[in-house]
């Protein structure tokens, strides 16, 4: 779909693909005891249990009651009149009649006609919170319809805007335009190969019916060096490196993952007497699964989702970050000491984003957001303070309702027995984390 500002001038983008496997992910620390850490070391497993070729590591089932906001926890919502770069003629707001759970399990984002004649539609995405590198990726949706209409679920490369688009990368999973209800499209955009130049594949329904008429599954199978398009789990496009010439190939790097709908724009065309408000698209599910290339860990390069796997964590290649004396009540102050192998130096990292040991969560204290705030062990309860990404290159683990890193209370010299809390991201060892 559309960057910020940016292309549909001409020919489409897309996005699309395959197959619904309902698998039910559960990243659980069944430990039962908790041994101090002064205990003698426990046996420790010989590496991290790294999520395997077809593991759901990550979900959003938009599981709540009807009007409720999408997990902000996970969804930013883009706003504005602008045009985005295709002469869109839709506001996008942050209001519930845009976009709401429905209460039967599905995300619906709504395009309205307002009564000055305007439209409002919604666009969400997962910047700074979710940004996977590899793996299928796949949403099923029911598509809206009509003359002017443009729903998209698409990825753009996590640099962006730091790096302007096209050179962020962009790959269109799913992209829709009313006038063509029987296709969907799937491109990516690239240097030197980006707007109506995109590198596209069509995929026409086998009976030639609208795809707004009921759900379908829309898939990328994403590899280094290679993207495979799906709908309804049959393959219809494929872009490899040589697949791009001489132009860069900007595939190999994190991406976050956009859902929107539009009104009007160069490629769709615009609403007529045809077109009826509000249409929607209804969004069952987005899935990511582990296609033996790390799929949603957003590791190497970029801020990404938590790589899964079960292991110790280490500061500055140091120290292990550690529950002090093995102890499970709530509030009790994570430290980092030497490593000796514990239970209580062992750590399960959730595709869910949260980092558990001895059956609790690595918690930031009352869920604050203010540089100093403790991060402590607490019983897991699914909100946001208990949710980390990673950004491989600087190695921090990043609280993204806070905003800030997991630090090292006093900075360097790093030591035996150091506290942690929460402080503005730099990068000094005493932020630098590994698996």
């Amino acid at each position: 779909m559309q960057t910020r500002h940016h292309h549909r001038s001409g020919a489409r983008r897309r996005r699309g693909l395959a197959g619904g496997l309902a698998v039910v992910s559960a990243i659980a620390v069944g430990l039962v005891g908790a041994f101090p850490a002064t205990a003698a070391p426990a046996a420790a497993p010989a590496g991290p249990v790294l999520a395997a070729a077809g593991d759901l590591v990550w979900q959003q089932e938009f599981d709540g009651p009807a009007g409720a906001a999408p997990d902000a926890s996970v969804w930013n919502h883009e706003t504005g009149a602008h045009g985005w770069g295709n002469a869109e003629l839709q506001n996008y707001t942050t209001s519930r009649a845009n976009s709401a759970l429905d209460g039967q399990g599905n995300l619906v984002i709504t395009a309205r006609r307002e009564a000055d004649g305007s439209y409002t539609s919604a666009r969400m995405t997962t910047k700074d919170k979710f940004e996977p590198r590899y793996g299928r990726i796949e949403a099923r949706i029911q598509i809206p319809r009509g003359q002017g209409i443009w729903p998209a679920f698409w990825m753009l490369g996590a640099g962006f805007p730091e790096v302007s688009w096209p050179g962020s990368g962009e790959i269109d999973i799913m992209e829709n335009v009313g006038f063509e209800p029987h296709r969907v499209h799937g491109t990516v955009h690239g240097p030197g190969y980006s707007g109506g130049a995109g590198i596209s594949g069509t995929y026409q329904h086998p009976q030639g019916w609208s795809f707004a008429d009921t759900f379908h599954t829309f898939a990328v199978d994403w590899k280094p060096g290679e993207i495979t398009w799906f709908v309804d789990g049959q393959q219809y496009h494929r872009v490899t490196r040589s697949s791009v010439g001489g132009n860069a190939w900007v595939f190999d790097q994190a991406y976050f993952l956009i859902l929107n709908v539009a009104v009007g724009g160069q490629w769709p065309g615009y609403p007529d007497g045809t077109t009826q408000f509000p249409q929607q698209m209804k969004v069952d599910y987005i899935r990511v699964f582990d296609n033996g290339n790390g799929g949603g860990t957003g590791g190497g390069g970029g801020t990404g989702g938590l790589p899964t796997g079960t292991g110790t964590i280490r500061l500055a290649d140091q120290l292990c970050l550690d529950v002090p004396w093995g102890q499970t009540h709530d509030g009790n102050p994570a430290q980092v000491v030497n490593c000796n192998g514990n239970v209580a130096q062992q750590w399960t990292r959730g595709s869910d984003g949260t980092i558990r040991a001895l059956g609790k969560c690595l918690d930031v204290s009352g869920g604050n957001t203010a540089n100093g705030t403790v991060v402590q062990l607490w019983t897991c309860n699914g909100t946001p303070a208990q949710r980390w990404t990673y950004d491989s290159a600087s190695r921090t683990l990043r609280n993204p309702q806070a905003g800030r890193c997991l630090d090292a209370v006093g900075g360097t010299p790093i030591h035996d027995g150091q506290r942690l809390n929460i402080w503005d991201c730099h990068g000094a060892p005493n932020q630098q984390w590994s698996f």
